[in-house]
């Protein structure tokens, strides 16, 4: 911007001043660029040159300039003013941002133009022709100097040669010479490169519409020899009676032909939905099945609190009519699809992949759906072996009562017509003993020298035996004795929790402590030995001494918490009290 003098210049200072800095920063930036205001006289012309170079691309405004330019934008954008003209003669629409509008300052573009915008490095000699395949040139009668040695053709060498081999070649039979063949090179532009329909002929077309309308023919003279054989077959049955006319048999034979394509016949259910687009996207049709004659769910029931429709996803999940007849009733809610059909396997399967993951297994619906499937089916295989098995063990082990012979009717109505005669001991005098039913458990069989069986006494929620009241199963029985044993510790554990609540109960007694003679009060009856006194007299004066003369204070301290009666009585003594008039006279 400030890179040397030249025409200008200070047109450019002061509309950059304006423009981009405030008068404070444009002085400083004058005084760090105050070197390239008087360059040095080797390199004037040169500067010079630039500045020329400079001012020629870009013409720089002053202030008002620039606002008369912004005025007029803004007044082409309104529509104002004219639009800008290129040098061709066409206007420039107003509202193409500067970036492209203006031009590359390498191509020095003196007019507004949108040229360097457009292809203009287009070469006019890319064609849009293409090769003539299969056409021949010259044929000679004899072999060439540097023909193929196969063929004879001059356009190609023996390599390169797509005729077959020959035993003997061109060379050397001068036979069969084959034509030249027509060779060609084009310069084809980007389009005509990649361009799948280039060179191909539109009159090979019509073989292909030969072999439909062949194929058409075919078609109608096959249904035209089946619908006659089907009219001699029945005149044939009838015995001439009730013979078709003529028009019937035309239109027997037209049938096929006056059949319209489904597809043709639902264009006007076609519904447009976006899929990958940015409106929803890409463009497809998708078929609405929905016979118009049906009535809309939203209006099988009017009913505010009926079941709630959602107009976006056309979604109606509970029944709108729950108390109507179900055998009236063609639509009953979303929810019947979810819960019917393939939905709830696949629901289940859902439910196997994520419990399964959850247990440590490697497997996911969405990343490998045919892995689940398979899993679940073994699953539910080895599920139902294990049920079999189960219910097997339980069959063998109490038995089957659906599959055993039916009970006795004696049994079941618990009498009977046969007479029994017993004595007073029991005994049977006259008549058959009845088998008394006994379940196929055994019964009566005492262990561990118990004389009842498990189950036989209760207490305390417990299970026990009766003959010893015990509540441990497979114990070995103690009698009387045992019974006894565990009275007695009963009656002790009762005692002893007895005594601990009384002793717990009965308040702790705190037995008097005497007074410490360091304290406040000083007991009455308080004996001190007078010797022990003395020398605890002693040590305080000593103590008191060192106190008052530094130079003999020790630097380690020994504390000593034994504190006897004598010692207070001594620092009791020795103690300096402010109060008293003679406290001068102790020292």
């Amino acid at each position: 911007m400030l890179n040397g003098p030249g025409p200008g210049l200070l047109e450019k200072v002061s509309y950059f001043c304006f423009v981009i800095l405030s008068p404070s920063s444009f002085l400083a930036a004058v005084r760090r660029r105050r070197v390239a205001f008087h360059p040095p006289r080797s390199e004037k012309r040169s500067a010079a040159k630039k500045s020329a170079m400079a001012t020629a691309s870009v013409s720089f405004k002053s202030r008002e300039d620039h606002r008369k330019q912004i005025e007029l934008e803004e007044a082409r954008k309104a529509g104002l003013a004219p639009a800008e003209v290129d040098e061709d003669g066409k206007e420039i629409n107003p509202h193409i941002p500067q970036y492209m509008s203006s031009a590359p300052w390498y191509l020095n573009a003196d007019k507004p133009s949108l040229k360097h915008q457009r292809n203009w490095k287009s070469d006019p000699n890319y064609t849009k022709s293409w090769y003539d395949r299969g056409a021949k040139l010259f044929q000679a009668n004899k072999y060439r100097k540097g023909a193929c040695e196969n063929c004879g053709a001059m356009t190609h060498d023996k390599k390169s040669c797509m005729e077959r081999p020959r035993s003997l070649g061109a060379k050397w039979t001068n036979i069969n010479i084959a034509p030249d063949e027509k060779v060609e090179s084009f310069e084809l532009d980007y389009d005509g490169k990649r361009d799948r329909w280039n060179g191909y002929d539109p009159s090979t077309y019509t073989r292909v519409i030969a072999d439909y309308e062949a194929r058409e023919e075919a078609r109608k003279k096959y249904l035209k020899e089946q619908q006659l054989k089907k009219l001699e077959e029945n005149n044939g049955e009838e015995g001439g009676e009730n013979v078709a006319s003529e028009e019937d048999e035309e239109d027997g034979l037209k049938i096929d032909e006056a059949k319209v394509d489904e597809s043709a016949q639902m264009d006007f259910a076609k519904v447009e939905k976006r899929v990958r687009t940015t409106g929803g996207g890409s463009t497809g049709t998708v078929r609405n099945l929905r016979i118009r004659e049906d009535t809309a769910k939203y209006l099988l029931n009017l009913d505010v609190n009926s079941a709630y429709y959602d107009p976006k996803t056309r979604s109606m999940r509970e029944d709108p009519l729950p108390d109507a007849d179900p055998n009236d009733k063609f639509y009953v809610g979303d929810n019947q699809n979810r819960l019917s059909g393939q939905a709830l396997e696949f629901k289940q399967l859902n439910i196997h992949s994520w419990e399964a993951f959850d247990k440590g297994q490697d497997i996911h619906m969405q990343a490998a759906p045919s892995q689940a499937e398979l899993l679940f089916k073994s699953f539910k295989i080895k599920k139902e072996k294990l049920k079999s098995e189960s219910k097997e063990k339980i069959m063998e082990k109490y038995g089957n009562a659906a599959s055993e012979e039916p009970i006795a009717r004696e049994l079941l109505l618990g009498q009977s017509e046969q007479e029994i005669e017993y004595d007073r001991t029991g005994r049977i005098i006259k008549g058959q003993d009845v088998a008394l039913p006994k379940s196929k458990y055994e019964e009566d069989v005492f262990i561990n020298n118990h004389t009842t069986v498990w189950g036989s006494w209760w207490k305390d929620h417990q299970w026990g035996y009766k003959c010893c009241k015990q509540t441990i199963r497979n114990s070995y029985c103690t009698g009387l004795a045992g019974i006894e044993a565990a009275e007695a510790s009963a009656d002790l554990m009762k005692a002893n929790m007895a005594r601990k609540e009384a002793v717990e109960d009965e308040p702790v007694r705190n037995e008097e402590k005497r007074l410490a003679t360091w304290g406040t009060d000083v007991p009455d009856d308080l004996v001190l030995d007078k010797k022990l006194l003395d020398e605890a007299l002693k040590k305080e004066g000593a103590r008191k001494k060192e106190e008052m003369d530094e130079r003999k204070r020790k630097y380690n301290v020994k504390w000593n918490d034994e504190v006897t009666a004598e010692d207070m009585e001594a620092y009791r003594m020795k103690r300096i009290h402010h109060d008293d008039p003679m406290r001068d006279f102790l020292r």
